[in-house]
């Protein structure tokens, strides 16, 4: 891939990540109405002055929708996302380093998890409670998110233990504990935020069809909720499954992108042959 094409993808997830952020961040404030205000004499209006994005179900602003859902998808995201990478890094870190029993038994945890399909597992948590709310939400995704983390941080550690500085760290008497924090935690860095920012994107995506499939957090306002309307009215009043899949496709596509960028930029690997690029179809 060419230097412009990769600089290209930094603008692009750069610029939707940050439209998204600044929603969750003062989305509410700039919202027209609430959106809970019911006008049952302006439902399914398309575009207009006073509805620029139009109306939904019962008079539903879409344009107060959104950016108060931005807000509730932020949220889910960070705090799933972040449970997630603390306690799959810690996992998967513990489990490269230690390896034996403690690393069969987080490994064969890991597997357990991933064994049941993301959407089945967080479906069943959820129906275990019957209103669910924001917090169970968190704690359904991070039930399976913590996996790719733990992976991600026991591949990187069982090179690592090897590692000269590791090796000389053990012989001046540090403890497991200072060569995991200290030494091992800092070279896991680099790989385990490149997954995390493309986590935050598939935590939003995740959300959306939770909340889409009628069991997320129905007392806030949701992208997934309002696609799930605009989908009964596809044919007659588009406007509004449209406007939400469109924020949740360039919200997830900007992470994505923003993803990808970071790991070009971190990976060594990908950054030594970026600087020396084969050159083909010269005389050797």
């Amino acid at each position: 891939m060419s230097a412009l094409a990769r600089l290209g993808r930094l603008p692009l997830g750069a610029t939707l990540v940050a439209i998204f952020g600044v929603a969750a961040l003062v989305g509410p404030w700039l919202a027209p109405y609430s959106p809970r205000t019911i006008d049952l004499l302006a439902q399914f209006q398309t575009p207009s002055a006073a509805h620029p994005l139009g109306t939904a179900d019962n008079g539903v602003d879409v344009l107060s929708v959104l950016l108060h859902g931005a807000r509730l998808s932020a949220l889910i995201a960070l705090c799933s996302v972040g449970i997630s990478l603390t306690v799959g890094s810690a996992l998967g870190a513990l489990a490269g380093y230690r390896g034996g029993r403690t690393d069969h038994l987080i490994t064969g945890t890991a597997d357990l998890v991933q064994a049941f399909p993301a959407i089945v597992l967080n479906i069943a948590i959820l129906a275990l409670v019957a209103e669910p709310g924001l917090l169970h939400v968190v704690l359904a995704l991070s039930a399976n998110g913590w996996v790719i983390f733990a992976r991600i941080a026991r591949a990187q550690t069982l090179l690592l233990r090897e590692s000269e500085f590791v090796g000389a760290a053990r012989l001046l008497g540090a403890g497991e504990a200072q060569i995991l924090l200290r030494h091992v935690a800092p070279n896991l860095l680099g790989p385990l935020v490149v997954q995390a920012t493309a986590a935050l994107g598939a935590a939003i995506l995740a959300e959306s069809t939770l909340s889409f499939l009628g069991i997320g957090p129905g007392a806030d306002a949701s992208w997934g909720a309002l696609l799930d309307q605009g989908s009964a009215v596809l044919l007659r009043f588009p406007h509004v499954a449209l406007t939400a899949g469109a924020a949740i496709a360039t919200t997830v596509l900007g992470f994505n992108l923003a993803g990808d960028w970071l790991r070009d930029r971190l990976d060594p690997r990908t950054r030594h042959s970026h600087r020396h690029p084969t050159r083909s179809g010269k005389s050797r």
